[in-house]
């Protein structure tokens, strides 16, 4: 979506609002197409003293796995972004908060994907305490122990033979 702030260039203090569903289900992170359903966008451009200012909500779900267990997960996540707008920018290097204008219209879509791209974490855990997989046979060890031998570093057998001694 496009928000033009043309209505609010010359009135201080007004705000123009906008809310709407993007669909980002063909958004790729990390490899995955985690957000099948659409992403609830909201918030309003304002004119604060000639200074543009952008607050938009960004909403949605992110299905992905745990990365120990491999267990689907369903994450309600929501970020807010508040950043300044102009028509021009000076240096645009050290100025990369600032939203730059196309004729007095911002990119909303644009800005909305960027922060989920840029906030959304690479892995996600089912729970912190999340003991995984198995590595020798694959079970989940979340239902229980998989009753798999130990395997033992034969580096340190000397060290836990002296251990069972000191017991």
């Amino acid at each position: 979506m496009r928000l033009d702030i043309l209505p609010i260039r010359k009135a201080v203090g007004e705000a123009v609002s906008f809310d709407y569903m993007l669909a980002l289900s063909e958004l790729d992170l990390y490899g995955e197409r985690p957000i099948p359903e659409p992403v609830h966008v909201s918030g309003f451009a304002q004119n604060r003293a000639d200074v543009y200012e952008l607050h938009m909500d960004v909403e949605f779900t992110l299905r992905t796995r745990c990365a120990r267990c491999l267990r689907e997960l369903e994450i309600p996540l929501s970020y807010h972004v508040e950043r300044p707008m102009a028509d021009e920018v000076e240096n645009e290097d050290e100025n990369d908060e600032i939203i730059l204008l196309e004729s007095g219209v911002v990119d909303l879509d644009e800005i909305a994907t960027e922060t989920i791209v840029l906030e959304a974490d690479m892995s996600y855990l089912c729970d912190e305490d999340c003991p995984g997989l198995c590595p020798t046979c694959g079970a989940d060890l979340n239902e229980g122990p998989c009753g798999c031998n130990k395997p033992v570093d034969e580096r340190f057998a000397a060290l836990a033979e002296l251990l069972e001694k000191g017991k």
